[in-house]
């Protein structure tokens, strides 16, 4: 890992994001690219919707001062700080900074079980997953070290998923954790017989060409099965597939994977597909 990128917007779910990537960066030896985003408040504007190029300026430097002050901690001595300030809130622009500086990873932090808010939550999450290219890692609440020995990967074992597992894997063995692979086996048009779901996982292992295990759990839902199943085997973190721009998985469709992503106490990371 040579690069990592957090966006940050001053709030403690960005600074936990924040304390997190620099530890990875210094176990890694990489450069930690913190990504800001001003915009302008409503509160500012006249009445005929004008803002002065003298008032933009000032608000600029306010908040290049206030970033400058965010970044001056004590955890981040020693790395290879990057800072890169957008004039604009386009969330596509994660992507374009991490394919300018070849990242490998995006950190962002959220509420967790109190819902993604602040500025990188809800749709906002969601936005910057289905437009990064590089594997996204939401972090939830305060973590005092983040050494995963747990890592879950939950998806449809369909063949498009076979990149998303392999990204997986070598994540998971950068971050020295033991990689679980996960069916969620549920009521209704989608469940399998245990033969079926045995000949379905069998030929996705034989395409990936990973010598991993696989455990079918039976639930009501896909994200009712994914979080007991965490819950069960004390997972530190859960990873799952997205189509990127294109949405969701077919596996985590609709509001499955934002489901998870929002109920999960866990860090949850997004592999594109």
């Amino acid at each position: 890992m040579k690069s990592i990128i957090v966006p940050v917007d001053f709030s403690e779910q960005s600074e936990n994001a924040l304390k997190v990537a620099a530890g990875l960066a210094k176990e890694n030896n990489a450069e930690l690219l913190v990504l800001h985003m001003l915009e302008l408040s409503p509160a500012i504007m006249s009445e005929s919707g004008y803002v002065s190029q003298e008032q933009v300026v000032h608000l600029i430097k306010i908040g290049e001062k206030r970033f400058a002050d965010f970044l001056d901690k004590p955890y981040l001595k020693d790395i290879n700080i990057v800072p890169v300030i957008k004039h604009y809130k386009v969330f596509s622009e994660v992507n374009e900074v991490a394919e300018k500086h070849k990242a490998d990873l995006v950190v962002m932090g959220s509420h967790g079980t109190d819902g993604l808010q602040e500025i990188f939550i809800g749709s906002n999450t969601e936005r910057v997953v289905r437009t990064s290219d590089v594997p996204v890692l939401v972090i939830k609440g305060e973590m005092n070290g983040f050494k995963p020995k747990n890592f879950v990967f939950a998806c449809d074992f369909s063949e498009e998923s076979v990149p998303a597992l392999k990204k997986a894997a070598e994540m998971a063995e950068l971050l020295g954790a033991k990689l679980q692979l996960i069916y969620i086996n549920t009521p209704g048009d989608e469940f399998l017989s245990t033969d079926d779901a045995f000949t379905k996982i069998s030929k996705f292992l034989d395409d990936a060409k990973l010598g991993l295990a696989v455990e079918i759990y039976n639930d009501y839902t896909v994200e009712k099965g994914v979080l007991n199943y965490c819950d069960k085997v004390s997972a530190d973190i859960i990873g799952i597939p997205t189509h990127g721009r294109r949405g969701l998985s077919h596996f985590f469709m609709g509001s499955i994977g934002e489901d998870i992503a929002n109920h999960s106490n866990i860090p949850v990371m997004t592999f594109k597909i």
